[in-house]
């Protein structure tokens, strides 16, 4: 039986015209340092800290702890600035139906994130996802020692939510760590969405138990689990 649903935020059930990458960039840029795409999208999902010193070393460059910190809240602030106004912030298609739906069938709705706690924070509340009981609880990465590919996040949630075995979880997100993180907690299904920065192809790479290209083909994945209890 299905009893817990853990949902990525950017990329997953958040539209927000990969946004991540272009702030992840501009805060590089204020310190004088030039990162593209190309090395900004793989790292989509870390806990960002943790992404900020790989590029830096990925650049060959020189850091300190504060140089580090100080790339990360000119980041924070920006990607909080963007989620508190912006018109292109939305719930991804289809995530608020499948959220409805999986609600109805008793299951419970997490969501978790390698951002902050400030910036999901920032989310939350201008999707008013809470304050709507479209989501039970939800989980930055600053709050554990370890975020993904460590399955720290979903444990914690499977406590707040009452859930012991882990194959009553499922994991669902849009980047290889989303994918690294369900199969570390020895979720039921880590589902892979390419609504996010990754391809299918490098979606495949990580063996995920099921592969979608939107968040409306889960409830046909979850069927047969639902009907062999």
């Amino acid at each position: 039986m299905i009893r817990l649903a853990v949902f990525d935020m950017a990329g997953t059930t958040v539209a927000d015209d990969n946004f991540v990458a272009k702030a992840f960039k501009n805060a590089f840029s204020k310190k004088g340092y030039i990162i593209n795409e190309e090395q900004v999208n793989p790292l989509m999902g870390y806990k960002k800290i943790v992404a900020i010193k790989t590029v830096m070393e990925q650049l060959g460059e020189e850091y300190d702890q504060e140089l580090l910190e100080d790339i990360h809240t000119d980041f924070e602030n920006e990607m909080i600035e963007f989620y508190e106004s912006d018109p292109q912030v939305k719930a991804m298609e289809h995530a608020e139906d499948i959220f409805i739906q999986f609600k109805e069938r008793g299951i419970i709705i997490a969501l978790n994130t390698g951002f902050p706690r400030s910036i999901a924070d920032a989310i939350i509340d201008r999707l008013q996802w809470i304050d709507r009981d479209l989501i039970d609880y939800y989980i930055a990465s600053d709050e554990v020692e370890h975020g993904r590919p460590d399955a720290s996040m979903i444990k914690e949630l499977m406590m707040e939510a009452g859930v012991t075995d882990p194959k009553e979880v499922i994991k669902i997100g849009d980047t290889s760590v989303d994918i690294e993180e369900g199969i570390n907690a020895d979720c039921l299904y880590v589902i892979a969405v390419t609504t996010g920065a990754a391809s299918r192809d490098e979606l495949e790479k990580y063996h995920p138990t099921h592969i979608i290209d939107n968040l409306s083909q889960l409830p046909a994945i979850l069927q047969p689990a639902v009907n062999a209890y």
